[in-house]
């Protein structure tokens, strides 16, 4: 998309002046201004920077926070890298961390159609009639969801205890399901359960793309060579 012109310039002619006025040398040589949404250049091999996080519960998806709340800054000391894409404070699981903005988009936009997957404990029993509604799509308030993949599944192996704990209600089991969108909505996979009657209780993002957990645990990370 070509630039737009800083403001549209207006030409008057003066009855008083033969011959117009000379424009100067720094208007002739303004240099456009950058793309806001222009990419950064993909760094050297030997320069890239991949880290795949796991967050704990409560811990600020960023590096600063002028509150006191812990961040990423208290687990992970790399220079240069950014989360691609953010994680809510009250949910948990991977993170990818990057000075790579190529691979940002890729994981991020959903023009790109990266999956990710949550594995997601819900208040409740969702039939198959409801679980299908998050298949084909849910309209929320900032409009409809792309249809998702929904899985019943069973508690993930090895999961570690939530601190703090999961509040429980007497008596209501529980259920998970493993949820995958390409989407990236405020809250969405939250939205979604609670927009067919089962509030979340408990959310873990799993993978993004092709990036899985694996086995770190909550505060750990690694270097990922992709």
């Amino acid at each position: 998309m070509s630039s737009r012109p800083n403001g549209h310039r207006s030409l008057r002619a003066s009855h008083s002046e033969a011959t117009p006025k000379k424009r100067s040398s720094s208007t002739q040589r303004r240099k456009p201004k950058p793309k806001a949404n222009q990419r950064k250049p993909r760094p050297a091999p030997l320069e890239r920077k991949v880290l795949v996080f796991n967050k704990p519960y409560d811990v600020l998806s960023q590096f600063t926070d002028g509150q006191g709340r812990q961040t990423l800054a208290d687990f992970i000391d790399v220079k240069d890298v950014y989360a691609a894409g953010r994680l809510d404070r009250d949910s948990e699981g991977l993170m990818v961390l990057t000075n790579d903005g190529v691979l940002q988009a890729k994981l991020t936009q959903p023009k790109s159609k990266s999956e990710k997957t949550y594995w997601v404990q819900v208040d409740g029993e969702p039939n198959e009639e409801e679980l299908a509604q998050l298949r084909l799509g849910v309209t929320l308030k900032d409009g409809p969801t792309l249809p998702a993949k929904v899985e019943r599944i069973d508690e993930p192996a090895h999961l570690w205890a939530r601190n703090p704990p999961v509040r429980f209600r007497a008596n209501i089991p529980t259920t998970w399901l493993a949820i995958t969108i390409i989407e990236g909505r405020n809250r969405q996979v939250r939205r979604m359960t609670a927009h067919i009657g089962y509030p979340t209780l408990r959310l873990i993002r799993y993978s993004m793309g092709d990036i899985t957990l694996g086995d770190l645990a909550p505060g750990q990370w690694q270097d990922l060579h992709l």
